[in-house]
């Protein structure tokens, strides 16, 4: 237990003060509490130090990390959650950061080629981004559909990815970045719970790597304690097998698939809070209706005092924002029982000083695009070839057939243990049968491959296969069955634009 200064005094002397009328005591908690205030100024610089939500805060936190309180919490409860975009940073830069990021992917990313579908979502995203007039259920339509764009790219291709786009200046502001856009007063909020022995974790309706990306480096919040939307992770070379049935090998890395296992907004945050965490939180920090479950969760049926924030963008100078909504969404959830922190009242700075708001957008310019399918373009987009794909392109809209080839290198080792799987004539047996199960005809040609991992030289027989007059969707379904008779992990197809003549020897 705290002794105070007039515990620990002889009765006499303290009779002496109050006879005397000298005020020592009360001049010496004076001093301590200016000590104390000046503390607080420097740990919350950014924050208006009258702001009724951080005096909340600070209250709350000397009082459960107080010992002698009936409210103290020890250390392993005290459990703190944040969203993350608008309540840790900035949302509408003109739209959601991993809004930005899947436009570009569709729209700009030299290393895909979206097909007719995913071109136009992408199309879409751009084109409603200004007006944020997005079709019902953007956020799960979204989730599926960046599920699908980043599958097949490793964690860190994903982060490398995710990097590229962060150093990019913010459209509609001048100073920033996008990886700067943090709100400097919560950062400070983050450090301070820190430092009372909070744990703090983010749970974001945003990708988990994105997320873990964006903060590395600003606040000190390990990957673990990173929640957020999730896809299936598998390994390079299982192939839709199951995680019960694959080994994890030397040869493996660790890919994003098109699976996706959830979109972490409104109840689906407790689940996830639920089942990643396993304690109730005691404070929870949010921006919007899809964080109501998760301050509910926090503040309901707590055997622990607790406490929930709201931050509102309310001060469209210094940041986007739509005034009259957020003060009215703010009177409706100060009545709903949490705090509300605004941006316009308890805010010193959002950004920083150097950071202006421009209001001027470059976005349609900066994703503006003249990409077509990957079906009508038959992946020429990867050779980067700007004729064959305006020839592609002509011929898709006249519906005429594609002029391509197609070229599969098929290795004939077993993939678990390097060994042929059958001896090279056979090997090339069991091939022509296949492929002349799929196509009216074929050229093929034998081949070594080789390559060396450590030390040791590895050397393959492998079947060259030339097929035209197909398309990929039929070369792909014979791939399948190769893959299996072979027991590959994967056959390399080349798509390559052509011009065919069938020749006869002049008159």
């Amino acid at each position: 237990m705290r002794k105070t200064l007039k515990k620990i005094l002889p009765a006499w002397l303290a009779a002496m003060f109050a006879l005397t009328g000298l005020t020592g005591i009360a001049s010496a908690q004076e001093t301590e509490a200016d000590v104390q205030q000046t503390e607080y100024e420097e740990v919350f610089s950014q924050w208006n130090q009258d702001a009724p939500a951080l005096q909340t805060l600070i209250e709350y936190v000397e009082d459960v990390t107080d010992e002698s309180s009936p409210d103290y919490i020890p250390p392993v409860d005290r459990i703190a959650t944040f969203d993350m975009d608008g309540t840790l940073c900035a949302e509408l830069c003109p739209t959601y950061l991993e809004y930005y990021m899947l436009a570009w992917r569709i729209l700009k990313d030299p290393n895909y080629a979206p097909d007719a579908e995913m071109l136009e979502f992408g199309r879409m995203l751009r084109d409603h981004a200004l007006d944020k007039s997005f079709p019902d259920h953007m956020d799960l339509l979204h989730a599926t559909h960046a599920a699908k764009a980043y599958s097949g790219m490793t964690l860190t291709e994903f982060s490398d990815f995710v990097t590229s786009l962060l150093l990019n200046d913010v459209d509609g502001f001048e100073g920033m970045t996008y990886a700067e856009t943090f709100y400097l007063p919560m950062i400070q909020v983050v450090e301070y719970l820190q430092e009372n022995d909070f744990k703090v974790y983010v749970c974001s309706g945003s990708d988990r790597s994105l997320c873990r990306t964006y903060i590395e480096g600003v606040m000190d919040i390990p990957y673990e304690q990173i929640i957020g939307m999730d896809v299936v992770m598998d390994a390079t070379n299982q192939q839709g097998a199951d995680g019960l049935d694959y080994v994890f090998t030397k040869e493996d890395n660790i890919v994003r698939t098109d699976q996706l296992i959830i979109k972490n907004l409104k109840m689906n945050k407790v689940r996830a809070i639920v089942q990643e965490i396993g304690r109730q939180p005691v404070l929870s920090f949010g921006n919007s209706g899809g964080d109501c479950s998760m301050h509910n969760y926090t503040i309901f049926n707590n055997r622990y005092r607790s406490e929930a924030f709201m931050l509102i963008a309310d001060v469209d100078v210094r940041d986007s924002a739509t005034t009259e909504k957020t003060r009215a969404l703010g009177e409706e959830w100060e009545q709903d029982g949490y705090h509300v922190i605004s941006m316009r009242d308890d805010f010193k700075t959002i950004y920083g000083e150097n950071v202006k708001k421009t209001g001027t957008f470059h976005w349609l310019e900066n994703l503006a695009e003249d990409r077509v399918p990957v079906e009508a373009e038959d992946a020429a987009a990867q050779a980067g070839d700007g004729d064959a794909l305006e020839a592609a392109a002509e011929a898709a809209e006249d519906g005429e057939a594609e002029d391509v080839q197609y070229v599969m290198y098929l290795g004939t080792n077993d993939k678990d243990t390097n060994e042929p799987v059958f001896d090279q004539e056979e090997a090339k047996e069991k091939a022509k049968a296949i492929l002349l199960d799929h196509f009216g005809g074929y050229t093929i040609d034998d081949a070594e491959g080789g390559w060396r991992d450590g030390d040791t030289v590895y050397q393959e027989y492998t079947l060259v296969i030339y097929l035209s007059d197909t398309t990929l969707d039929d070369v792909h379904a014979a791939a399948d069955e190769l893959i299996d008779t072979f027991h590959q992990s994967s056959i390399l197809i080349q798509t390559n634009p052509t011009s065919t003549e069938f020749y006869s020897k002049a008159a």
